[in-house]
């Protein structure tokens, strides 16, 4: 009776430690998923450096410290900034659209063949009507309004977010090979002789995510900034960022270069136009029909409701870091319930 009693105590003091433990853990849980997904995914870049270092793993954690740093904390600071830029100017924009009406069309709608006095005619029926234009400009303001400066708010949060995660990161890096042994160590003495497979899938399903999703979107982001910069459209960096977010969504970024496309167009800039169109097409978009799958091929191909629900979701639940975090654990949970449902 007492050795059951001890055995009574020890497990309510184990689970009072351990929820001790994950309270003063809770507001940082979120930098520690990131982070160590963030380095498992990047494990053979850290090898490889540390190989060229001579082994030396605490100078090799500080470079991919760095390296983490120069590829997601600067460029997410830039964009923060140029938010900070720049909604203003297009507030101020939207401000003189309702004040001032729709513009005249460029002079060469006109001379497209077969349809252009229909477009002409339509366009300046579309611009005579001020009143209208303005009131349906109106109830769009203050639900854009809105979404700009929560989109501010979530890129701000990103950017500490992954400075804490790239601090988090230098000791994963440094102390990965002994925490990778502790956890399979772990999982032995849970799940026997599953745990290989266990590890499997959450490294498939992680690389999946990342390769997958995060590359893709990145990809389409640098392009699309790429683009703008050369077409000469303002925001280029907020723009980019907006369409790599989107690229989860099938057809989402032709939505962001479409729109610069468009805006051109008004600008009565048709050649600059005719680039972005191209540039946006074959560029933009083309990643996501080549680089997406052979970027997939490398990890595990994921349901795209999956990952629609797992983007927004993550975001709600743990801020700018739940784009990538949120899809992953979602993954990984899918992944162990089908495979446990298995016949």
């Amino acid at each position: 009776m007492n050795k059951r009693i001890e055995q009574i105590i020890q497990i309510v003091a184990s689970a009072a430690l351990v929820i001790g433990c994950l309270m003063v853990l809770k507001p940082f849980l979120a930098a520690l998923l990131s982070a160590a997904i963030l380095c498992f995914s990047t494990w053979p870049v850290y090898r490889w450096i540390e190989r060229r270092l001579g082994g030396r793993r605490t100078l090799a954690a500080l470079a991919m410290t760095l390296l983490m740093i120069l590829v997601l904390v600067l460029p997410l600071a830039l964009i923060a900034g140029s938010y900070v830029d720049d909604v203003p100017h297009l507030l101020e924009g939207l401000r003189e659209m309702l004040a001032e009406g729709l513009p005249g069309p460029p002079a060469w709608i006109a001379s497209i063949p077969l349809a252009g006095e229909w477009l002409d005619a339509a366009w300046r029926e579309m611009a005579g009507s001020k009143a209208q234009l303005a009131e349906a400009l109106k109830r769009i303001a203050q639900p854009a309004r809105a979404v700009l400066v929560q989109a501010g708010i979530i890129a701000g949060e990103g950017v500490l977010q992954f400075t804490l995660i790239a601090f988090i990161g230098f000791f994963f890096y440094r102390d990965g090979a002994a925490l990778a042994q502790a956890l399979r160590n772990g999982l032995d003495r849970i799940a026997g002789n599953a745990a290989g497979r266990l590890l499997e899938i959450v490294g498939g399903t992680i690389n999946g995510v990342m390769y997958g999703i995060v590359g893709t979107g990145l990809a389409q982001g640098v392009a699309a900034v790429i683009g703008f910069l050369i077409a000469g459209v303002p925001g280029a960096l907020m723009l980019g960022f907006i369409t790599a977010i989107l690229s989860i969504v099938p057809a989402g970024p032709p939505l962001i270069w479409i729109s610069a496309t468009i805006w051109l167009i008004f600008q009565d800039r048709l050649g600059w136009a005719v680039f972005m169109a191209l540039w946006g097409f074959f560029v933009v978009s083309g990643i996501d029909n080549v680089v997406k799958p052979w970027l997939i091929s490398r990890g595990a191909s994921l349901p795209f409701v999956l990952v629609l629900l797992g983007v927004f979701g993550g975001i709600l639940a743990f801020g700018f870091v739940g784009i990538f975090l949120g899809p992953t654990l979602l993954a990984v949970g899918f992944r162990f319930v089908r495979r446990w449902a298995a016949p």
